[in-house]
């Protein structure tokens, strides 16, 4: 195997592929283009999760000053808005919260607390992995079975996006079409994003070749596997149940119509994207660790997807809860929005049990096993019928033990009247 470690001229530091420089005091400060946190090796999972709820903050307040300029074209096109809703007393556009920015942010702040403070983002699997705590074994086979995740849920958002048309009943009057539209292009985004393509004009668009090419977030984690040497034929596995309820209950939540518009958003924007920058920090932290502690040969090319994840993810989350804003009309959305990401945050921490379990065939608890603060738990029993539905149309192929995950009648959820289903 190549040294992967090399001196730099006229400093007593090295550097370790192009992930990390190795300080004269044995310590690592991951390289430019990296990570935002030059010193992600060197903080716990409490330390990292801090720094990501701060730069959030962060970062909603500085959209919401830019709302507040008349200078900034978001404010414009807003205020025009607006000013077409006033013509119509009925009209209950100007009653959202996006017009009142203390309002905005006092509902940013309340269901940012209330989803970072989940205990999946420091779930033991994310720990273990962060800390490097595993074998070359270990890490194809978390790799290989994350991937069904992460393939499995890029279509969410279009789920999500053919909720809003000109059928749904809206009380904005002539701007009815207008807020939909603009969900439908926040939406676009997200989905061009996780699909690597976009055009802004008929001259830029790919031909064929081109656009069967891009560079999907699909494309850059099978470059995680050219580093470890899995080949394609072995890339593609069966589901575990946690991994394939898990993938079932984004999908039933951002297109089932038992799900409101507000769920929907919620499920692609809150519940998906403000968790991830942190997490998928922890996982690549500890990729880097093994390979720099292993002298394995991995770059930046290989762990891409994980990059591109942590500094895009926030853009996404600021965007969607821009969307979800404009449907506060209806009843009772804070809380509907509260639990569309509790069913997220639930199903997503069984999943990395079950990974936890196939990894390191050790004993974790699920979710019913750790004492879940009530305010996480489900206030309605939708998600239970829906899901056990949802299971019996996946392909035998497609999950381990089918037969198994079709008859179980075990759900990843815990209820306000009562435990999950067993």
């Amino acid at each position: 195997m190549i040294d992967m470690t090399t001196a730099i001229p006229g400093d007593s530091s090295r550097r370790f592929s192009d992930l990390l420089q190795v300080n004269s005091d044995g310590t690592a400060t991951l390289l430019p283009g990296v990570h935002p946190l030059p010193n992600l090796l060197s903080l716990d999972t409490e330390q990292v999760l801090a720094e990501f709820r701060q730069s959030q903050l962060e970062d909603f307040t500085r959209v919401l000053d830019e709302l507040a300029s008349a200078d900034n074209p978001l404010h414009r096109l807003f205020e025009d808005m607006r000013i077409i809703a006033d013509r119509d007393p009925a009209n209950k556009f100007s009653e959202l919260d996006l017009f009142r920015p203390s309002a905005l942010q006092e509902m940013f702040l309340e269901l940012h607390e209330h989803v970072m403070s989940h205990p999946v983002w420091s779930h033991p699997c994310f720990v273990r992995i962060f800390k490097g705590e595993f074998d070359a074994a270990q890490l194809n086979v978390f790799a290989t079975n994350y991937f069904n995740q992460v393939k499995n849920t890029r279509q969410c958002v279009a789920l999500a996006q053919g909720r809003f048309s000109g059928f749904i009943d809206l009380p904005y009057g002539s701007l009815n079409e207008r807020v939909s539209e603009l969900a439908q292009i926040i939406l676009a985004q997200l989905l061009a994003d996780e699909y690597g393509v976009g055009t802004h004009s008929i001259d830029s668009y790919p031909d064929l070749s081109g656009l069967l090419n891009s560079t999907t977030h699909i494309v850059m984690y099978r470059q995680l596997f050219d580093g470890l040497g899995i080949p394609f034929e072995e890339q593609d596995v069966p589901m575990l149940h946690g991994v394939a309820d898990n993938v079932l209950t984004q999908r039933l939540l951002a297109g089932h119509p038992t799900f409101s518009l507000v769920e929907s958003l919620a499920s692609v924007g809150l519940g998906m994207e403000w968790g991830v920058p942190e997490f998928f920090s922890l996982l690549l932290g500890g990729m880097i660790r093994w390979a720099w502690r292993e002298n394995v040969e991995l770059t930046q090319r290989h762990l891409i997807v994980f990059i591109a994840h942590v500094q895009y993810d926030v853009l996404h989350a600021i965007s969607v809860m821009l969307a979800t804003s404009l449907f506060g009309h209806e009843k009772e959305s804070l809380q509907q929005i509260k639990q569309a990401t509790n069913i997220l945050m639930s199903s997503r921490y069984n999943m990395m049990s079950d990974l936890y379990r196939q990894l390191f065939h050790e004993p974790c608890k699920d979710i019913d096993g750790i004492g879940l603060d009530p305010r996480y738990h489900i206030s309605d029993r939708r998600i239970e019928k829906a899901l056990i539905a949802a299971r019996q149309d996946v392909a035998n192929s497609t999950v381990v033990d089918a037969a198994d995950f079709k008859a179980s009648q075990r759900i990843p959820f815990v209820f306000v009247n009562g435990p999950s289903c067993n």
